[in-house]
């Protein structure tokens, strides 16, 4: 079987671009778990800076990638890993106070990349990211007022309340950070691309 140099060109930026997807998204695995470890101890959940880099992996990988890098934490830490905010580890988190907020994260991650791909401009970069947000805290007091508080006032106010000002300067920072770095090509993974063809057919 014989190539011309067009297709082994082609090939060769596919698997270039593929090698950097993955470069980014064990990027942002990493740095979701170092942001677990930048926390403020809280009860029943800690203040954390994990949150800003789940939705810059969805902003940045897009709904796949930005999936997979959460999931990929998330697996890591429920092998035993000490990934999560504090000491705890292993799969008994994911029965923990803080359980619902670690599903959203996945959710954050997938919405903010569907969103984002749709249009990067300021205002929908924005409003992408409060939706990711907006979904961790959803799930996060949801689950808080399901399985531990029984109290949707004590868990609104436990649950998001007492994070939103934290928050607001975590989002404001992830606008920023996407805003200066989205054109870097150390950041340039193959979703944006294929994004942007989908919009002009």
């Amino acid at each position: 079987m014989r190539y011309d140099a067009g297709t082994v060109r082609a090939f060769d930026s596919s698997h270039a671009a593929e090698l950097g997807q993955m470069k980014v998204i064990v990027a942002f695995t990493a740095l979701t778990a170092i942001g677990a470890k930048v926390y403020i101890p809280h009860e029943p959940v800690p203040f954390t800076l994990q949150t800003l880099f789940v939705v810059l992996a969805g902003a940045f990988l897009g709904r796949k990638g930005g999936t997979v890098s959460i999931l990929t934490y998330l697996l890591l830490g429920a092998a035993g890993i000490p990934v999560f905010a504090g000491p705890e580890a292993g799969f008994p988190v994911f029965f923990g106070p803080t359980a619902g907020y670690l599903i959203g994260f996945v959710l954050s991650a997938a919405v903010v990349g569907s969103i984002i791909d749709l249009d990067d401009s300021f205002l929908w970069t924005a409003l992408s990211m409060l939706a990711g947000f907006a979904i961790i805290f959803a799930c996060g007091t949801a689950w808080l007022n399901a399985f531990f508080l029984h109290d949707w006032n004590a868990s609104i106010a436990q649950g998001f309340l007492i994070f939103s000002f934290w928050d607001l300067v975590k989002l404001a920072a992830a606008v920023g950070v996407y805003r200066a770095l989205k054109a870097d090509p150390a950041f340039h993974t193959n979703h944006k691309s294929e994004a942007l063809s989908r919009r002009v057919k």
